[in-house]
């Protein structure tokens, strides 16, 4: 570690939650805290070290097409008390949207700046690859490497990071049959 004694200020914790509903819709719950552990002024007054600065819960509900179906958006605590967390709303704005097609830039785009709060953007932008992890395996095939190769569609996961890409050696011994050699 550091040879620098240091001071813990700030603890930012940001959690997602996936839930599978009884009628096929899934309902996705992102929250973000952030606390600091000494006393922190604020223009709206003092925060005593410990207590949330930041307290915001976004959630989506999302149909196995990854289209949002309903969002809702709270903020239980905020640095600006009857400002901050008026903008809820806003946040319904994010109905109809796809998780995979344009989803972050669509987000900035309706809600990014001062027409939405920094923070529940920010969460709404990390769903992505929390959906497609919640659904691996139950929504989305992401059959093993055995099932792959009986399969005559690529994988879901394959080209979609840097270790899976269709010409990295990953896929060249675990998925064979969707190998293409780099090009030169």
């Amino acid at each position: 570690m550091s040879a620098f004694n240091r001071r813990h200020h700030h603890t930012r914790a940001i959690r997602i939650d996936a839930y599978e509903r009884d009628d096929g819709l899934w309902d996705f719950e992102a929250r973000l805290t952030d606390v600091k552990s000494v006393d922190f002024r604020l223009a709206s007054g003092l925060r005593p070290a410990n207590k949330p600065v930041h307290d915001m819960l976004l959630t989506l509900t999302i149909d196995r097409a990854l289209n949002i179906v309903a969002a809702h958006a709270q903020s239980m605590a905020v640095p600006y008390p009857g400002h901050c967390d008026t903008i809820g709303p806003a946040y319904e704005q994010l109905v109809g949207l796809n998780v995979m097609r344009g989803f972050r830039e669509s987000v900035k785009a309706r809600l990014g700046g001062s027409a939405g709060c920094t923070h529940l953007t920010e969460l709404a932008t990390m769903l992505p690859t929390a959906v497609i992890q919640a659904y691996a395996g139950v929504v989305l095939d992401t059959r093993d490497a055995s099932a792959a190769e009986e399969q005559s569609v690529q994988p879901f996961q394959l080209d979609r990071c840097h270790a899976l890409r269709t010409d990295a050696p990953a896929v060249r011994e675990f998925y064979p049959r969707w190998y293409r050699a780099p090009k030169p």
